[in-house]
């Protein structure tokens, strides 16, 4: 929204007084634009092709209030095309095809493009998404898709692959604080408004709209509602600001992408050993509305995955806990989940068994045609025995140490393969010890038949 010499452009729609402040500050230019130079400093390839006015079709991911929709109405203007707005909230099949009607008949009777801007893209399903596609391929619409969830899961690969994705960012402080002087600037030309912010209020109001321009405007404006001025001035506190911010509503959606983002942080936070941040995360979760047994889930996935036989009693933890919360209910057993989220976290670490069966999978998968050897096969018949399962089996019990040492348990051609490598941390090193031992042992028996 800041002009290229700092001043506030004159494009904005001062005429609508009904429109709330966010709309009226909505940029028309570039120029105009605040952050996002990730994708639109000079130079950079969205820059340029805005600039040219040659737009492309593209997917705009990113959080609410970072600028996805202003940019489209952008690209509209500079590449001198109409600009047709769906909401996939509220529109269906219907209203796809009259857009595209729409837009096939401003091509031939006014020479005119048209973009289409597809706002909370993802909420289409397959076929909704699948209607855009040949109108894309033949030009007839400039496709503009907007959303807050990642378009690699909820979008179909077809688009995706029609389609260029850029990703936006939540505004930094220094971002919002240009659009709140845009705003302030704005109030005192249109309406002879000066505002004053009471000690540390302006950067309060800052950080509650957590990089979301729009919700950052509508605090502003929300607080001109609860104060008068005095000798034309109008002072905002903190007080203002609290009461009109309410409770933070958590950043949380169970089927979206702060969903899995929170999950990862804990999963990894636990993995690293950091029972406070792994603490953290999980409250987060909880307080965004999550199932605290999602997380008990996802603990049991840790302790075979990060912990395994370094301490196996995290396994058990894990299930204790979940056991918990459902004998004795939330209150109780968010707590115990917590306990098994800690001990895990300082749990010694190893993902040594997680290794050995990823690679055992995929040698299973490679040699699923080889056979059994004989010797381990069961003779349970008379035919059976003739044709030699079972014989030769050394049982394992009758033997020293009751292992039979250097005996092969694959079928020839991947003999004594070595999957599993345990690590020097916990109950693993006794069993990497064990180990040792036992190919010590093998070593002994091979050297005794060349004897």
């Amino acid at each position: 929204m800041t002009s290229a010499n700092g001043e506030l452009s004159l494009t904005f729609d001062d005429n609508l007084d009904f429109q709330p402040l966010a709309a009226k500050l909505r940029p028309k230019t570039l120029n105009d634009y605040v952050g996002q130079q990730h994708i639109l400093a000079a130079g950079m390839p969205l820059q340029k092709a805005i600039e040219q006015g040659k737009c492309h079709s593209v997917i705009f991911w990113g959080p609410p209030g970072t600028g996805k929709t202003t940019l489209a109405e952008i690209i509209a203007s500079h590449a001198d095309a109409e600009i047709a707005r769906i909401s996939a909230v509220t529109s269906g099949i219907k209203d796809i095809r009259e857009a595209i009607s729409n837009a096939k008949d401003r091509a031939i009777h006014q020479q005119k493009r048209t973009v289409l801007f597809v706002d909370e893209v993802h909420r289409f399903n397959k076929s909704q998404q699948d209607a855009f596609l040949p109108h894309i391929e033949d030009g007839t619409i400039i496709f503009i898709g907007a959303t807050t969830e990642n378009p690699a899961f909820e979008l179909n690969q077809a688009i995706l692959s029609r389609t260029r994705v850029y990703t936006l960012k939540k505004l930094t402080e220094l971002d919002l604080a240009d659009v709140l002087e845009n705003g302030l600037n704005y109030l005192t030309r249109t309406q002879q408004l000066h505002i004053k912010f009471k000690d540390n209020a302006r950067h309060q109001l800052i950080k509650l709209a957590d990089g979301d321009a729009r919700r950052l405007l509508n605090l502003l404006e929300n607080c001109l509602d609860l104060v008068d001025a005095i000798n034309d001035e109008i002072i905002i506190a903190s007080e203002q600001i609290k009461q009109v911010a309410g409770n933070k509503i958590a950043l949380y959606d169970k089927g979206g992408d702060a969903f899995y983002d929170m999950i990862s942080a804990f999963h990894k936070s636990v993995r690293g050993s950091d029972p406070d941040a792994a603490l953290y995360w999980y409250a987060r979760i909880l307080n965004g509305g999550g199932d605290a047994l999602y997380v008990a889930r996802r603990l049991l996935a840790i302790a075979s995955e990060d912990i395994g036989n370094a301490d196996p009693r995290a396994m058990q933890l894990a299930i204790n806990a979940w056991d918990t919360f459902q004998r004795v209910g939330p209150s109780e057993g968010e707590r115990a989940i917590a306990q098994a989220a800690v001990y895990m976290a300082l749990a010694p670490k190893s993902n040594a068994v997680y290794q050995a069966f990823k690679q055992s999978m995929a040698l299973a998968k490679e040699t699923a045609n080889l056979d059994v050897p004989l010797h381990l096969k069961n003779a349970t018949s008379a035919i059976t025995q003739d044709l030699g399962h079972g014989c030769e089996y050394r049982y394992a019990h009758n033997e020293a140490n009751a292992y039979a040492a250097g005996e092969n348990y694959f079928p020839e051609p991947i003999a004594h393969t070595c999957f599993y490598q345990p690590s020097d941390r916990g109950l693993e090193k006794q069993l990497k010890e064990k180990l040792a031992f036992l190919k010590q042992l093998d070593q002994q028996s091979q050297d005794k038949r060349y004897d």
